[in-house]
């Protein structure tokens, strides 16, 4: 990705009111950035929205909008896009608790608009080389995953796997070896903060299992660990 090229990357905006913010968000699609806003409420029943935009900007209105709230839950999802606060408290407790609570800036209210702008591109920069630097094509039993399009190449053959199938098999690959739980997986690819009594990770092994195994019940690389989970021995 062009880290230069801000016309690709897409903001979300979580506010209270629109129109009190308006003009931020007209100077950030006067600069090429694409923006989509939603309310509170509308984060709050789906919080993995975050996750498919490329940094996340809070207006922090409280009681209406608590952004350390809404980074605590984030985080605890391990949703990792980069999260600028905008706030009118400028005491240094109230900054060192949105920090701590897992923002990775902030502004104060009125807002500098070339600051933000500037403060924006910084994250970016640093999210994109952060992703260069993961995982993006394994290969292992004579197949090659590409993770950056959720694609399999078996026996000269491509697989396509869901988004859930591709994220389940970066956990195991980045885990290799080691014993994972289902709390774990749940967690960490679902984004579960606590473990629900559910078969979904057990069904999306199996189908996982059927795409990369020779014989899915007698599995060679998701192998399972009886009382423990499973292992990825890729």
């Amino acid at each position: 990705m062009d880290v230069g090229n801000w016309m690709d990357h897409h903001l979300l905006f979580i506010r209270d009111d629109v129109w009190s913010i308006r003009y931020v968000i007209e100077l950030l699609r006067d600069r090429g950035y694409t923006v989509t806003t939603a309310s509170n409420f509308e984060f709050a029943a789906d919080p993995g929205l975050a996750d498919s935009f490329d940094l996340l900007l809070i207006d922090h209105a409280e009681p209406r909008v608590n952004a350390m709230d809404i980074c605590a839950e984030l985080r605890q999802r391990n949703v990792e896009v980069p999260v600028v606060v905008l706030t009118a408290r400028g005491r240094v407790q109230d900054r060192v608790a949105i920090l701590k609570a897992g923002a990775n800036d902030y502004l104060l209210k009125p807002v500098d608009l070339d600051e933000l702008h500037v403060r924006i591109e910084a994250l970016l920069v640093r999210s994109v080389r952060s992703k260069s630097e993961e995982i993006s094509c394994y290969e292992f039993g004579g197949m090659q995953m590409d993770f950056r399009k959720s694609e399999l190449v078996r026996d000269g053959s491509s697989i396509e796997l869901s988004e859930r199938e591709a994220r389940l098999l970066r956990y195991f690959v980045e885990n290799r070896g080691k014993t994972i739980s289902r709390n774990d997986l749940l967690q960490h690819v679902w984004g579960y903060r606590r473990a629900p009594l559910t078969r979904t990770v057990d069904v999306h092994i199996l189908r996982l299992r059927h795409k990369i195994e020779d014989n899915p019940k007698d599995p060679r690389f998701i192998v399972t660990v009886p009382g423990f989970g499973y292992r990825f021995d890729g």
